[in-house]
């Protein structure tokens, strides 16, 4: 299994180079609190988003729990998943890749009172 040549997205495209992975996207909502790892973001409410080659949906949402963990990112809610086309070739084992960061502003709660 070599994807390291330029022509590897041509190769795996056309079914000539297997994996036993496949490429998602995911996205989740959550806080910063202090990034790490050269991430730059404000802290906050985020969107974070994350490509991933992994087996399953569910490993791919346990990379991103990790990511969150490792760079500061305290996700709350659904993590979303979606099969995607990959940027990056896959490697021997699954990994994530372009890790994103998106700040938004706290929804504003009327009091109903």
């Amino acid at each position: 299994m070599n994807f390291a040549g330029p022509d590897w997205k041509v190769q795996f495209r056309d079914g000539k180079l297997k994996t036993p992975f496949r490429h998602y996207t995911a996205m989740v909502e959550g806080i910063l609190v202090e990034l790490s790892m050269g991430f730059k973001c404000r802290p906050g409410y985020a969107f974070m988003v994350m490509k991933v080659w992994a087996s399953s949906p569910d490993e791919a949402m346990d990379l991103v729990k990790t990511m969150c963990e490792q760079v500061g990112f305290n996700w709350r809610g659904q993590i979303h998943v979606f099969i995607s086309d990959p940027a990056l070739p896959p490697k021997k084992h699954p990994y994530g890749y372009d890790v994103d960061f998106t700040p938004f502003l706290e929804p504003k709660v009327e009091n109903k009172d």
